[in-house]
């Protein structure tokens, strides 16, 4: 591996490799003294020009427990807000010896960009790049958690070296503005796994037709007659919707009716069912708190599988993987 920048680009074997990864990582964070002396030498900069609670703390905690050394980089406060360019940050940080940049980014394509521009890194001492979010198009760690989170509960002896063929996830909400929608559905589709958007007409991106799943307007009627194994709510982002949720949704009281997941939803989920949420949520708008916190709910977990998750990203990416020289995955 050289650089983790989309699911899409993951192959069958890949992503199993890498939630098997994820799988011996688990297991390592279990123990009295969790950190491991694998990337002891190398830094890792996290470089965020969006906010972001969970995925920064958990990039930085798996860098941590792999030994690496840390750099927290924000672009409140720094050069960028004086108007310094994407090229300048990242030939800065390749100056202070990066050997890998997690970055996350309001433009789509950014992290593509820094990886394959030459701003970071030579032919001869690459600088890996993982994308951890960038506007709506991608969020692939996030994908990879939410996979392992369905392989562990789902799938016969926590799934291990399984794809999730057979398997049937809805995913809910608002798709149009959600990188981890698309990143899921191209990773479950890889990994085999059938896959149902539910969201409004408004909510749906142009073009949704040719992406790798079904589609519905009708979350009772996927719930009753689709029985899925898991159902993931997404958040409706009201901060990337011009002119607020109300030119895509008549009113929240309106979408929760038609969109929340509930106790009575809930009711109607196969008994093996799960329910995710990649966070944060709102809840009483797509999810309720009884959702929120039943025993089917998975959210918490996938917390900490992301701690693994990423783990996994970082080994691979700068202890050696399988992959050929060169791959960008």
């Amino acid at each position: 591996m050289k650089h983790l920048l989309s699911a899409a680009d993951l192959s069958v074997d890949e992503a199993i490799l890498l939630l098997d990864t994820a799988a011996q990582m688990a297991a390592t964070q279990s123990r009295e003294i969790k950190k491991l002396p694998t990337l002891r030498g190398r830094t890792v900069v996290n470089l965020f020009f969006e906010d972001s609670t969970r995925t920064r703390i958990s990039f930085e905690t798996a860098a941590k427990r792999l030994s690496a050394d840390v750099i927290n980089f924000s672009a409140k406060g720094s050069s960028v807000s004086k108007g310094e360019s994407l090229k300048d940050t990242a030939l800065t940080l390749h100056a202070m010896g990066a050997d890998a940049v997690v970055v996350r980014h309001w433009a789509s394509g950014a992290p593509h960009q820094l990886a394959h521009s030459g701003w970071l890194g030579s032919v001869g001492n690459p600088v890996a790049v993982l994308n951890a979010g960038d506007g709506t198009h991608q969020h692939p760690t996030q994908s990879l958690l939410d996979a392992f989170t369905i392989r562990r509960h789902l799938v016969p002896d926590e799934g291990v070296g399984r794809d999730l063929k057979g398997l049937k996830v809805a995913i809910v909400g608002d798709v149009l503005h959600s990188r981890v929608a698309r990143s899921n559905v191209n990773l479950l589709r890889t990994l085999g796994a059938e896959v149902t958007l539910v969201s409004p007409p408004t909510l749906l991106p142009v073009g949704v037709e040719s992406w790798p799943c079904a589609t519905s307007y009708s979350l009772d009627d996927t719930l009753r007659d689709w029985q899925p194994d898991a159902v993931m709510m997404l958040r409706v982002q009201r901060e990337r919707m011009s002119g607020g949720a109300g030119g895509f949704f008549p009113s929240p009281l309106e979408y929760t009716r038609r969109y929340g997941l509930d106790q009575r939803r809930l009711a109607m989920l196969p008994e093996h069912a799960i329910v995710m949420h990649p966070g944060p949520m709102n809840r009483g708008l797509e999810i309720s708190a009884q959702a929120a916190d039943s025993p089917r709910s998975v959210i918490v977990e996938q917390v900490a599988n992301g701690v693994a998750v990423r783990m996994a990203a970082l080994y691979l990416l700068l202890a050696g993987g399988s992959s050929a020289e060169g791959t960008s995955i």
